[in-house]
This record gives C-alpha cells, sequence and structure tokens, in this order.
C-alpha cells in the first residue's frame, strides 16, 4: 500500500459479537434485533455492527457515543486487546488482524500505545521510571531510556516531579505520567480511551488543553473515546457517533452541528451554542437584488461568535469571500438565528 494517499488507519466492516457461535451473527437479519431479543433469540451480543472508517495522518478522530454503544470495545478491537469477530483493520498499511502475537507486541512497543482512564502507573516506581517502562522493556540502554524520559516529561508540563511516586501526584498529574508514558515510545498513533472521565472538570478542562497543545507540537494521528460532546467537539477534528454499536455519523464538528444526520444526532448536538461551533461559511446566504454589498468582508472560517459583534455593527451586509470567490452574505439577521439558542439556525 501506499503510505502517501492511504489513510494511517483504515477499518472495513469491522464486527465484534459476544456470544455462541458470533460469526453467525455477522451479517444476518438477526444482528439488527433489538439488544434483548437478540440476546434472547441467539444468546449473543453485537457490541461493534459493521464499522467502516478512516483516519488521516496527523487527525484527531473523535468516537463518541453513549454508555453501551460500543465505543470502547471499537478501539480495543484496533489493537486487537479485544479480537474482532470479522472485518479489517489496517495500520499505516498493515493488516492488523494478521498480525502474529509477537509482532502485536511489536506493534504495541514501537508504533502505537494507549492512554487508558485508569492510569496503570506502576505505585514502587517514581515518575522517571514508569515514564521509561516501556523503553526498558524494548532494551533500550539506562541513560538513553532516562535521556528520552526527561524530553516526555518536559513535553506535558511534569518537570519538577520526576522523582516523587504515583502516590504523590494529583490524579491530573497522574494522568500527565500516563500520556508521557504512552508518548515515550514515539508511536505513530495515540489511541486515548476516555483518559479523562474520572477527573474532576477544572483538570479535565487542563488535560483537554494539553492534549490540543501535544497534538500541534508532535502531530500525532490520536484516535480519542468519550462520552462528553463538549470534549469530542473541541478535540476532534473528525467525530464519529455510535449508538447500539454502529456508526451514526461522522464528520467535523460543523457537520455534526449544522447538519446532524438524524434525530439521535441532532438530540446529542441540540444544547451545545452553534455559534461556537459554526462558520460564517455555514450561515451566509445568497446576497439579494439591490443590496448594498459596500461592506466589511471576512473569511468563511471566522467562527460565527468571533464574527458577531463587527457583524452586528456593521448595519449592513457582510460579504464572506473565499479569495476572490463571494460565498454570500452574513448580515444582523443570520448572526442572531444562530446566537437565539439551540432551536434557532
Amino acid at each position: 500500500m501506499n503510505s502517501e494517499i492511504d489513510p494511517t488507519i483504515s477499518v472495513h466492516g469491522l464486527w465484534k459479537v459476544y456470544g455462541p457461535n458470533p460469526e453467525k451473527i455477522v451479517g444476518s437479519a438477526d444482528a439488527f434485533l433489538p439488544r434483548a431479543e437478540l440476546r434472547e433469540k441467539t444468546g449473543c451480543t453485537v457490541a461493534v455492527r459493521d464499522v467502516s472508517f478512516d483516519v488521516s495522518d496527523g487527525e484527531v478522530f473523535v468516537v463518541m457515543g453513549l454508555s453501551g454503544s460500543g465505543k470502547s470495545t471499537l478501539v480495543r478491537c484496533l489493537t486487537r486487546l479485544v479480537e474482532p469477530t470479522a472485518g479489517e483493520v489496517w495500520l499505516e498499511g498493515e493488516d492488523i488482524r494478521a498480525a502474529s502475537t509477537q509482532r502485536l507486541r511489536e506493534l504495541r512497543r514501537s508504533r502505537f500505545s494507549m492512554v487508558f482512564q485508569h492510569f496503570g502507573l506502576l505505585p514502587h516506581r517514581r515518575v522517571t521510571d514508569n515514564v521509561a517502562y516501556g523503553l526498558e522493556i524494548n532494551g533500550m540502554s539506562k541513560s538513553a531510556r532516562y535521556e528520552r524520559a526527561m524530553e516526555v516529561i518536559s513535553l506535558v508540563g511534569l518537570e519538577g516531579n520526576e522523582n516523587n511516586y504515583p502516590s504523590e501526584l494529583s490524579g491530573g498529574m497522574q494522568q500527565r505520567v500516563g500520556l508521557a508514558r504512552a508518548l515515550a515510545s514515539d508511536p505513530d498513533v495515540m489511541f486515548f480511551d476516555e483518559p479523562f472521565s474520572a477527573l474532576d472538570p477544572l483538570i479535565r478542562r487542563d488535560m483537554q488543553q494539553e492534549v490540543i497543545r501535544l497534538h500541534h507540537e508532535v502531530k500525532k494521528t490520536m484516535v480519542f473515546i468519550t462520552h462528553d460532546l463538549a470534549e469530542a467537539l473541541k478535540l476532534g477534528d473528525r467525530i464519529a457517533i455510535m449508538r447500539d454499536g454502529a456508526l451514526v455519523q461522522v464528520g467535523t464538528p460543523e457537520e455534526l452541528v449544522a447538519t446532524p444526520a438524524d434525530d439521535y444526532v441532532a438530540n446529542f448536538v441540540r444544547d451545545f451554542p452553534k455559534s461556537h461551533i459554526l462558520t460564517l461559511r455555514w450561515i451566509a446566504r445568497d446576497p439579494t437584488s439591490g443590496e448594498d454589498l459596500g461592506g466589511p468582508i471576512l473569511a468563511p472560517t471566522v467562527i460565527v461568535r468571533d464574527a458577531a459583534r463587527q457583524i452586528l455593527e456593521a448595519g449592513r451586509p457582510v460579504r464572506v469571500m473565499d479569495g476572490e470567490r463571494l460565498l454570500g452574505v452574513v448580515t444582523a439577521d443570520e448572526i442572531l438565528s444562530v446566537i437565539a439558542g439551540p432551536h434557532h439556525g
């Protein structure tokens, strides 16, 4: 496969069925029965149902859903911590399902890493040794692994804590150790399974900012699992929404907010302020004949919230221009219809 054009992660027709003869459920009519009915009829549960998506190099791809939607099972299938029942998983052109146990171990050590909700730190080891643990298993010399550990400790803002034990750190600091450990082996792909859901809201927000900052600095491809819409919208380049094991919609935060695929997605995004997500591209309308087009010009990528004051004060239509091309105009009416609330715009 040509990695220049191929996605970093490619998933095709992925299924995970628990119960007797799970492969018989794959693709069958029974697979689409309500969960309780399926369990009663076959003794099986479908955790992941015919899921396909690609993740580009350097993208933050967020998988979101309520408890029981299959999102954690999905991410575990990608790394084969859980064995898929059917389907394909490709990582940088390599067929993960065909990998031997030995090869899988190598991949987990060097190519991808995971950050879980429960940090799994070694309580009897100092921060430096926790961060360097994977490098030690990989056989790196002591001096080289400590040098690398100190680099990532600095990267995640843990300087001064390298000689502490995990019990001496707050939950947020412990999660930074988990993050540093995942970064230490310089993986190509990082998987996050609800890593911040046990943290209190303020620390959680700090850690989200930390992931955004790290992403800008180290440009890793990231797959991030969460049940929190605000977290998904904040972190994701694209978001996949899951329900009952299946993907309901995959799109950018803007696409989900502006054009939800169904009532399930619409309910998810309903209470989130659209003005914080939508850009002028989504609300620009065609100018009417005789409309004064001498007013200000803004780019289509400007977020509605950031443009609101200028447009409200302009007193005339604001042109939305993509280079030389007029995409449309925005007036106070369009701005107010978005800001007026979740049930408008």
